[in-house]
């Protein structure tokens, strides 16, 4: 995650596999099949009689094993009586279901969490479920990974596969369960015990949130029944070399692994086609054998394709995907099938001259702009709420997410995939993943049979990643960098899974023996510094790449705020900033709002109650993350010292969060939210807080040029103090940045707080770009002496005060509604109506129903804008009609000093 100070769908390969062949020769059950089951289970799945199909248990009845007597045998059985036990989904940890099932009160709301006890979860907990199949002519086989921690399996009432093989959270396996089914009903029961992330290679949540109960132990990804003949299919994927930089020509190299799981010698035919291509070749294989089966252009010229279609990231290009289709043949039948998905693109990260790591993307630099991707806190995985966030990350113009451990289910990537998100996976800081070599975490050491768990999860996270080109790296490291015994293993588990993309030691400046330096640094801040604090070269400033970063707290709406907590934890929010925040984090770091507030009062003046409280915490987070962005995007193309990337510390939060966000748990768009979308503008002007210059980036792939930038100074009240304008500008593309002009160091009559607005023009006059500044001719004045870990004081703050004096502003907004295909589009038009000079400072729109409630999720095409006299702005809205529940939309207008106002857009 960070530093502490010192102490004080893709399960190409078989990892952790186990065979029951040879096991169950031993057992009672030797040569015979288990006994008919008496009656059909109505929630069994059904699994059909195909080869080469795979199919998710549709769900488990659970229950803790110490309200269960009976024997692992007859709880495994088929028609074992399961009352009183909860249901649970195909992928739940033991808690989700237990809030699924009314068991507790909304974890999310006050301190209810607090209240679920834990000893509950300190036993382990059975998870039963039943399916059906109608033949056991064909194999059968369990395939999984996902287990938090570790659990022992059992089919029909014998034990197949004991907790020492099934252990940690991301290795797979696949069971051959082939002696032990029968026609009809059948039963898998997992026994899954407590998860330790201190203990267990699984995962944990440090301080992001207030820890689950439960820890997440359970069985949060599908669990596989798989079906097939004498030979299996398995590892198939695409290694692929994209010509670079001419992008004319790719070679594809199809990869899989041929398996004979009979005593007999078979003879199979494996055939397959991808990108137009068709290929085949006869295979023998002795019992029990595995063939490794390469298909290249040196003996299919057509698997070498020329003008590919090329994948990139949002913002740069389409985004296409190319199948892989093989299947095994064996005497004229299907013995099973392959299917992947992958995409073309080619990834470097070289070291720059400063030592730090540069990301290329298809022969093109890539800035990183992210964000630190966080699942829900009880891991239940919804693909609608997924989609809506990576939906939200592409509006606000990341590129990039970051999953520190947490590795989301294959449609996450296939999501990301499609959206061109690009992600950056690893393993997570502090517990047992860095026990090994982080001295400032928590883990526990490793054992032999922990080095076996990391790299068989490695080698399971690298197959079933490597095809996404999604996927931008793989970390190995978090806060620190693995030692030469634990990085050997890694790496020898990626090079044999053909990982295509590079490879970091480390998310901090760290090195390991083999990769060397991480080109990374992790150097703060996650509390509350001022915006200037992003364009000093050092600590956590615009220049290299910083893993995770931010000003800290962000605090949600006050319709968020309302939902999340009790009238009396409100009052004290903006009364107490000593307060502990049960919201914030379990961190004695992170516990208050201390700095946070401080910093507030500081600059804007104390607030004078929770509303108050609300619209300055908007404007803080608006100017903070807004800086943020634009610091790193003005410094990406420096020839001394450049940044390379930024990802924000978090992108969202897994509950209801008081900082680390962009966006909130019932994605409601706040000051932070909409700071990040201005300042990810492609064409963008923006204004530098350490040298007064006056910035213009293009993140397009083309020169823009016919450009007008104007900058413009007023006081609060709206009296112009400095105008310039500056025509027949123009700016390269791929993040290049120039600068028009720089404001003059004083101005004279210019009051000690003012707003400046920058305004870009194209040849037609159109506003392509228009961004809006609240300032101070006292700056704030930052402490660098006393930095630590996690941010730098300010000793001294810029007066934002001024800002309080500013008239009341009418704003008129009239909005209309189009509705087709089940998506509706809301269209706005806000106006400064105001007889005086004064604008309308950061003006939100919020669509809301007919009692007022936010509709989420939304993208707006722009919000959280300032109008001058007689200036207006047409904003849209898109969201599921669904979303409405039957109510008509409405819209909702405030701001800084706009009175709240709401109009129907029906």
């Amino acid at each position: 995650m960070f530093p502490r100070p010192p102490r004080g769908r893709r399960y190409a390969a078989a990892t952790l596999t186990v065979c029951l062949l040879g096991s169950l020769a031993t057992g009672a059950w030797a040569g015979s099949r288990p006994p008919a089951p008496r009656h059909e289970d109505v929630r069994a799945t059904r699994v059909p009689s195909a080869a080469g199909s795979g199919t998710a248990l549709s769900g488990y009845d659970i229950q803790s094993t110490a309200k269960v007597a009976d024997s692992p045998a007859a709880v495994s059985s088929p028609g074992y009586p399961a009352a009183g036990w909860h249901p649970a989904g195909p992928r739940s940890t033991v808690l989700a279901a237990l809030l699924a099932d009314g068991v507790y009160a909304d974890p999310f709301r006050s301190t209810s969490l607090q209240k679920i006890p834990k000893a509950d979860f300190d036993v382990p907990w059975w998870y039963r479920s039943d399916f059906t199949v109608e033949d056991t002519a064909l194999r059968t086989y369990l395939d999984f990974s996902g287990v938090v921690s570790a659990a022992d399996v059992y089919v029909n009432g014998r034990l197949v596969a004991p907790a020492a093989q099934v252990t940690g959270a991301y290795t797979h396996h696949e069971l051959d369960i082939t002696p032990l089914v029968g026609p009809g009903t059948n039963t898998v029961a997992f026994r899954v015990r407590p998860n330790d992330p201190d203990k267990d290679l699984t995962t944990g949540w440090l301080d992001w949130l207030q820890p689950p109960p439960d820890r997440n132990m359970g069985l949060v990804r599908d669990v596989l029944v798989r079906r097939g003949g004498p030979v299996a299919l398995r590892d198939a994927h695409v290694v692929t070399e994209l010509a670079v930089p001419s992008l004319a020509t790719a070679d594809l190299t199809v990869k899989a692994e041929a398996r004979n799981d009979t005593d007999s010698a078979v003879t199979a035919t494996v055939s397959g086609s991808v990108g137009g291509a068709r290929f085949g070749r006869t295979v023998s294989l002795a019992a029990h054998e595995k063939k490794a089966i390469t298909f290249s252009p040196a003996d299919v010229p057509r698997l070498r394709l020329t003008s590919p279609r090329v994948w990139w990231p949002a913002g740069m290009g389409g985004r296409p995907l190319y199948d892989l289709e093989l299947t095994a043949t064996v005497a004229g039948s299907t013995s099973d099938t392959a299917h992947e998905t992958f995409g073309i693109r080619d990834v470097r990260a070289p070291l720059n001259a400063d030592g730090d790591r540069q990301y290329l993307v298809n022969g093109r630099k890539l800035l990183v702009r992210g964000g630190g991707w966080s699942p829900d806190e009880f891991l239940r995985w919804d693909h609608t709420y997924a989609e809506d966030r990576l939906k939200y990350a592409v509006d606000l113009g990341l590129n990039t997410l970051r999953l520190e451990g947490h590795l989301e289910p294959d449609e996450f990537f296939d999501l990301a995939d499609r959206y061109g998100l690009l992600t950056l996976p690893g393993w997570e800081c502090c517990d047992k993943w860095e026990g090994d070599f982080n001295p400032g975490g928590h883990g526990e050491k490793w054992s032999g049979a922990d080095h076996t768990v990391a790299r068989a999860s490695m080698a399971a996270e690298a197959a079933r990643l490597r095809g996404h080109p999604s996927v931008l790296s793989f970390l190995i490291g978090s806060d620190a960098a693995p030692d030469a015994t634990i990085e050997k293993g890694y790496l020898e588990a990626l090079k044999a899974a053909d990982w295509p993309v590079p490879v970091v030691p480390a998310a901090s400046e760290a090195s390991s023996p083999r990769l060397g330096r991480s080109g990374m640094k992790m150097t703060g801040p996650y509390d509350w510094v001022p915006p200037g604090y992003w364009y000093a070269k050092r600590e956590g400033g615009a220049t290299g790449f910083n893993s995770e970063t931010s000003a800290g707290p962000s605090i949600p709406t006050l319709d968020t705020l309302r939902r999340m907590m009790t009238p009396a934890e409100l009052e004290t929010l903006w009364k107490d900033p000593d307060a502990r925040q049960y919201h914030r984090s379990p961190s004695a770091v992170f516990g208050t709002l201390k700095i946070y507030d401080d910093a507030l009062t500081g600059r804007y003046g104390a607030p004078a109650g929770l509303t108050d409280y609300v619209r300055k915490a908007q404007l803080a987070q608006y100017e903070n993350v807004r800086a943020q962005f634009e610091a790193y995007r003005r410094n990406a193309a420096d020839a001394a010292r450049p940044a390379t990337g930024v990802v924000h510390w978090m992108f969202n939060s897994g509950w209801t969060s008081l900082h680390w966000q962009l966006t909130d748990r019932y994605l409601d768009q706040n000051g932070a939210y909409f700071g990040a979308k201005k300042a990810n503008e492609p064409l963008h002007v923006q204004y530098s807080y350490d040298d007064r210059s006056v910035v213009l980036v293009n993140d397009r792939h083309e020169p823009a040029g016919g450009l007008t930038v104007r900058a413009t100074l007023f006081d609060p009240d709206g009296t112009q103090r400095y105008d310039r304008t500056v025509t027949g500008v123009s700016v390269a593309g791929d993040g290049a940045h120039g600068t028009p002009l720089t404001l003059p160091a004083s101005v004279s009559g210019l009051s000690r707080t003012h707003l400046l607005r920058l305004a870009l023009t194209d040849a037609d006059g159109t506003e392509v770009s228009r961004n809006v500044y609240w300032l101070s001719t006292r700056p704030d004045t930052l402490d660098w002496n006393r930095t630590t870990w996690y941010h730098t004081p300010t000793t001294d703050y810029a007066d934002l005060t001024g800002l309080a004096s500013m008239a009341r502003v009418p704003v008129s907004a009239t909005a209309s509604t189009v509705s087709a295909g089940g998506t509706s589009t809301t269209t706005v038009t806000v106006r400064n109506t105001g007889s005086g000079p004064a604008p309308s400072l950061l003006t939100d729109v919020h669509l809301v129903d007919a009692r007022g409630r936010p509709v989420l999720p939304v993208r707006w095409s722009d919000n959280e804008v300032s109008l001058w006299p007689g200036e207006s702005v047409t904003l849209t809205a898109a969201y599921r009609t669904a979303d409405l529940h039957g109510s008509a939309p409405h819209v909702r207008v405030s701001g800084w000093n706009t009175p709240e106002r709401t109009v129907s857009a029906a």
